[in-house]
């Protein structure tokens, strides 16, 4: 899935004028890395979209599940790397990086809310479900650590410049809405280990810390407006750990298993399209003042 496919006949992300490839100089720690721009030599509209580069190398359908959908990612992380170096490239990165807050900010407010959902599924399950127990066990303590980081992106969007209760009141991105919105699919009509899928693409995708320091002097914004970044960077390795071994320690059936993998594959796709959205919205507002 890449930016350069069309959807409804219109081309999307076209014209974004961000060259692939460049990525940010720093170095990355090992796993695929969203945000860390390593192994970003992916043209736009060139190679294999999610689900082509999954088959291309799928790992087996038994073992434990944490680390098969660990497998999975690693080969759809190129599609995310190249999402992000697009983000991330030095051209207007500023203004990008104020509609990122935003963008983030209507991504990370579901976060809590779904989670919610998820274990409320998990308690009405029968005691027979071999996935609602480790699943159950895992999220509130996750759902707790969760809480209150749309309101540091809040803090950050103040600190760039930005007034948060203006930009609350813009509708959110079809993008976003359709990232999140599909747990919410997931979570009600099939099974709440689905969004694992959803969380591991995330928690496996932080911030390197050394994009902080990157951006802020890219930007020229204070040091507060990275404070999101900054902190994810610091804990979302662990947390990641964490969602793999509670994969790990299900014994979901192979439809289920497959329904995790299609939710995380789904996630990936749904986030090359946010971060693209993002770098081309700003790229439009280029092409008008011009």
């Amino acid at each position: 899935m890449t930016a350069a496919r069309e959807r409804g006949g219109v081309p999307v992300g076209e014209g974004v004028g961000v060259p692939v490839g460049e990525g940010f100089g720093v170095p990355v720690r090992e796993g695929p890395g969203v945000f860390s721009g390593k192994g970003v030599g992916v043209p736009v509209g060139e190679g294999p979209g999610v689900y082509s580069a999954y088959r291309a190398g799928e790992p087996a359908a038994d073992g434990p599940l944490g680390e098969q959908l660990r497998t999975v990612l690693d080969l759809v992380a190129p599609l995310l790397h190249a999402g992000a170096a697009r983000l991330w490239h030095p051209h207007r990165v500023r203004e990008r990086y104020l509609r990122y807050l935003v963008t983030m900010h209507t991504v990370i407010r579901a976060s809590v809310p779904l989670m919610e959902l998820a274990l409320e599924h998990c308690r009405g399950a029968s005691a027979t479900d071999p996935a609602a127990g480790p699943l159950g066990r895992y999220l509130p303590a996750h759902i707790a650590r969760e809480r209150h980081h749309d309101t540091w992106l809040l803090r950050d969007m103040a600190a760039a410049g930005l007034r948060p209760e203006r930009e609350l009141t813009r509708p959110p991105s079809p993008e976003v809405a359709r990232m999140v919105g599909a747990q919410y699919y997931w979570v009600h009509h099939f099974h709440p280990l689905c969004l694992l899928g959803y969380v591991a693409v995330l928690e496996l995708n932080a911030p390197e810390p050394a994009l902080v320091p990157l951006l802020a002097h890219r930007t020229g914004l204070p040091a507060d407006a990275f404070e999101t970044v900054r902190l994810h960077a610091e804990i979302d390795a662990g947390h990641s750990a964490e969602v793999l071994a509670t994969l790990d320690a299900t014994s979901a059936p192979p439809s289920l298993r497959s329904a995790v993998r299609l939710s995380a594959l789904h996630t990936v796709g749904a986030l090359v399209d946010v971060l693209d959205a993002v770098t081309a919205a700003t790229d439009q507002a280029e092409r008008e003042v011009i």
